[in-house]
């Protein structure tokens, strides 16, 4: 991997634009569920959620990513329904707009239906871990809104995650720029200009532990899909299995995956990615500044 050099462009979301890769953007992740794998439970109080959104951006977030179902490894079935799901997540965008009308907030949804609630309600952004996929609505339904969306790339659902075959190390990276370029033109089909989308390698979705790790070797080469980059690699297990094993012992746990994640999320940041999706944002942010001022010596 050699430092990436990104192209400069504007991501056009509901109302607004977002300069991209001028520096790196940070997107808050604030999970609104009981069972997220990493801080479920902790904000499913639409009050207790919306002052978390409000510390993510004084600590410096550019936007916030809200999430109302869980998707973690392992998860047995995806249950919630997009009435529950909306139940969760629309009142933490109307409060945080409420405080904070100027707050760029992106909602975490597979559901054409809550896209759609959740833009109406304020939100600029829909992020797809599926890549528009999953629901044969969510493209025509994010081209109506004239929402931005960030579409990932993941490989099969939660459930059938850990017993899926491990790749080869050479697959990795064209399974996702094909799974991407794919996304790709679902979202151009349906009519959603390409400055809308970013495109997002979907670490530690449906990827072994070991597949992430070509993936972040390559990442760079996901540019020539011709769209920004946003990474997500904030507390996974990969990291937590990897740091572990360095210390001589078994998988770190959430909680200890701190340096792990600064070190990933500088990784991504000079592999490419324009945006980074974080849980922790103030090292976050520290860490770009120096992974930015790397590429701006290039």
């Amino acid at each position: 991997m050699a430092f990436a050099r990104r192209p400069v462009s504007e991501w056009r979301l509901r109302s607004r634009s977002l300069a991209v890769g001028t520096r790196t953007l940070i997107m808050g992740v604030l999970n609104v569920t009981p069972d997220s794998f990493s801080d479920g439970g902790l904000y499913v109080e639409a009050e207790a959620a919306a002052e978390r959104a409000l510390a993510m951006l004084d600590e410096g977030a550019d936007l916030i990513d809200i999430g109302g179902e869980s998707t973690r490894p392992g998860q047995i079935a995806m249950s919630v329904s997009a009435e529950e799901e909306q139940d969760r997540v629309l009142p933490v965008i109307e409060t945080v707009l409420h405080t904070r009308p100027e707050a760029v907030l992106s909602v975490d949804t597979w559901k054409a239906e809550t896209a759609r609630a959740a833009v109406d309600a304020g939100a600029e952004i829909v992020n797809d871990i599926s890549g528009f996929t999953w629901d044969a609505a969510m493209a025509e339904t994010c081209a109506a809104v004239a929402c931005g969306v960030a579409l990932m790339h993941t490989r099969g659902r939660p459930p059938e995650w850990r017993t899926q075959p491990r790749l080869e190390s050479a697959a990795v990276l064209p399974l996702v720029r094909d799974g991407l370029a794919h996304s790709l033109d679902l979202a151009q089909s349906a009519g959603i200009a390409r400055e809308r989308i970013v495109l997002d390698p979907g670490y530690g979705f449906g990827k072994a532990f070991e597949d992430n790790y070509p993936l972040f070797a390559h990442q760079d080469e996901l540019l020539a899909l011709g769209r920004p980059v946003l990474a997500g690699v904030s507390r996974k297990s990969f990291l937590g299995r990897t740091a572990g094993g360095a210390r001589g012992g078994a998988d770190l746990p959430v909680g200890e995956r701190g340096a792990a994640t600064v070190a990933a999320t500088t990784a991504a940041i000079l592999a490419g990615a324009s945006i980074v999706r974080v849980h922790d944002v103030r090292p976050a942010v520290d860490a770009a500044a120096i992974a930015d001022a790397i590429l701006a010596a290039l």
